[in-house]
């Protein structure tokens, strides 16, 4: 991949490394909601790619698919939250499932079943799971977790009055990853094996749809459940 001159060559590197663009729109687009196109996201993936190819330095250490990879996903990244690719609506109906599994945790002493949870919310089981099927791509914490009613009021100036403190290793207290590990364990046993499959053995939605003997659409349902449950357990705390 380098010139005569022992610099890179662009030209061959972006060939070579396009595929590992695919690669990453595809896992990440098992994430994020059925509106968000994949070749805009492939295409923000390959201006991610040329950026790194511009700046790579072999000198600095780093190797360039590491270099690549982190400039790729960076540019993913930005290009969702420039489109605030999850609507208002959806995160107000994501709040709602959260609400009522919280309220029949408190009632029943358990994680409660999909069609409790849809009997507290008032609707049909096919129309709850249609909810859990259009919230894919709701993370753990999302950027309205940061914002209280007042706009100007920032989530992180309330909780964190240091203003020297890091938000990020306040995120990242012991405490937090206890609580967060307790309650995945608290999680019922299929939806711990689906989060164990997805974030431990970085499987995707379809190869853990061929484990668990399910649809795809249906991991994603459960996906989107337990993510709903480990949101409700952690506002809890």
């Amino acid at each position: 991949m380098y010139t005569q001159n022992g610099t890179l060559d662009k030209s061959e590197t972006i060939q070579r490394y396009s595929p590992l663009v695919m690669r990453m729109a595809r896992h990440l687009m098992a994430k994020l909601p059925a509106s968000v196109e994949i070749d805009d996201i492939v295409q923000a993936g390959m201006i991610g790619l040329m950026d790194a190819a511009n700046r790579y330095e072999s000198a600095q250490g780093t190797q360039f698919e590491t270099f690549a990879t982190q400039r790729i996903r960076g540019a993913m990244l930005d290009e969702l939250r420039q489109n605030d690719w999850l609507p208002r609506s959806l995160r107000k109906t994501q709040r709602k499932v959260e609400s009522a599994i919280s309220a029949l945790e408190q009632k029943l002493g358990r994680p409660p079943q999909e069609t409790e949870i849809a009997k507290e919310m008032g609707v049909k089981l096919a129309e709850y799971q249609e909810m859990l099927a259009e919230s894919r791509g709701y993370q753990l914490f999302s950027y309205d977790d940061f914002m209280g009613e007042d706009k100007d009021e920032q989530f992180l100036e309330r909780h964190c009055p240091d203003p020297d403190a890091d938000p990020l290793a306040q995120l990242q207290d012991k405490r937090f990853k206890s609580a967060l590990v307790q309650a995945i364990k608290d999680l019922p046993e299929r939806e711990q094996l689906l989060m164990g499959l997805y974030y431990e053995q970085d499987l995707n939605f379809r190869e853990i749809a061929a484990v668990m003997g399910v649809t795809e659409s249906r991991v994603c349902q459960l996906h989107s459940q337990a993510v709903a449950r480990l949101r409700a357990k952690l506002r809890e705390g």
